[in-house]
């Protein structure tokens, strides 16, 4: 199973998805995955272009991975709201601020984000937002603890961030943090049938 990149405000988006899932190993592809935290306009995802990608991402039957960070909260919350026919995952949990110590501004929209029920998160890059070098699965687990609260074990999945995560340790160390954010008794779901449910994966 794979996510793709494409060009979503082009005219001919739904025919570059359609080309896409028509491809070879297009059977496998399960969702469109873009950096907007790397866009200069933290509104790109509100254009009118780029939400008619989006939509013609769900229209292909595709999910749609949101990797934002905070300068994109806002346009990500309208983006849920506007469109609650397409499937979205917020990836690393929306980038919050764990070097800083604040997550009050990252909760508050979180909260909200969780109300729009085609929402997942993934638990995933969240070494990375913390002190490389010193961090602890204690600084990481408010985090965990407010995705989980917020989101319930069925829409919360564990992602590795591999390679990237290696900036901030060994990928084992940060594989090992990241499965003790979550009790033992909702692994399932966070290992695979969160996933499977999002992606329409057959496991």
């Amino acid at each position: 199973m794979w996510s793709a990149g494409v060009d979503l405000s082009a005219p001919d988006v739904a025919d570059r998805l359609a080309a896409l899932c028509e491809g070879h190993g297009g059977r496998l592809l399960v969702g469109i995955r873009h950096q907007v935290e790397n866009e200069a306009d933290p509104h790109w995802l509100g254009g009118a272009a780029v939400l008619r990608g989006i939509h013609a991402v769900g229209r292909a039957g595709l999910a749609y991975d949101l990797l934002v960070q905070q300068a994109q909260w806002q346009a990500a919350l309208e983006l849920a709201l506007a469109m609650p026919d397409v499937r979205l995952v917020l990836d690393h949990a929306g980038k919050p601020p764990i070097a800083s110590g604040d997550l009050r501004e990252w909760s508050r929209w979180l909260g909200k984000l969780a109300a729009c029920n085609n929402v997942t998160v993934k638990l995933s890059g969240l070494a990375t937002e913390a002190h490389w070098g010193s961090w602890s699965v204690a600084d990481l687990q408010p985090v965990g603890c407010r995705v989980l609260e917020l989101f319930g074990a069925d829409r919360v999945m564990l992602g590795s961030d591999w390679p990237v995560c290696e900036l901030a340790g060994p990928a084992e160390q940060v594989w090992a943090a990241t499965r003790a954010l979550v009790p033992q008794d909702s692994l399932d779901a966070a290992l695979g049938g969160t996933a499977a449910a999002t992606y329409r994966l057959s496991i």
